[in-house]
């Protein structure tokens, strides 16, 4: 893959992945340099991630390479389903519209909450005993 391309970056949770989009390709996903089948097994994880380019109509219009890193599989497919869709507006800014209405333009700030002293997790306690 070489000429031009469109890059973006998304995140969510700790994972962080920077996509870009070729047009004129074939609808071939690559992830960390493998495909998208081999380096996500799960197939509503896979569906999740190119709804962006379904929701346009570009699915087998473009060639899509990311790098991903961070995270489980989960945040790192909507780190790259929040790239596309940024990727998509700069490609086109018609596309902001739609993308922005089904909510794929929104960042998910949500983060792991961290642990606190004297708890057993962030707000789970010890058993309590009263005798």
């Amino acid at each position: 893959m070489s000429g031009e391309f469109v890059a973006a970056t998304g995140r969510r949770k700790e994972a962080s992945a920077s996509v870009r989009l070729y047009p004129e390709g074939s609808g071939k996903i690559t992830v960390n340099g493998r495909d998208l089948e081999a380096f996500m097994p799960r197939l509503t994880l896979r569906k999740s991630l190119v709804r962006p380019l379904e929701l346009v109509g570009l699915l087998e219009k473009f060639d899509i390479m990311c790098n991903v890193k961070g995270g489980g599989l989960s945040g790192q497919a909507d780190a790259i389903m929040l790239g596309i869709s940024r990727a998509l507006i700069k490609y086109d800014g018609a596309f902001r519209d739609p993308l922005k209405e089904k909510g794929f333009l929104t960042r998910d700030a949500r983060e792991k909450e961290r642990k606190k002293y004297g708890l057993a997790g962030a707000r789970k306690r010890f058993q309590f005993s009263k005798r």
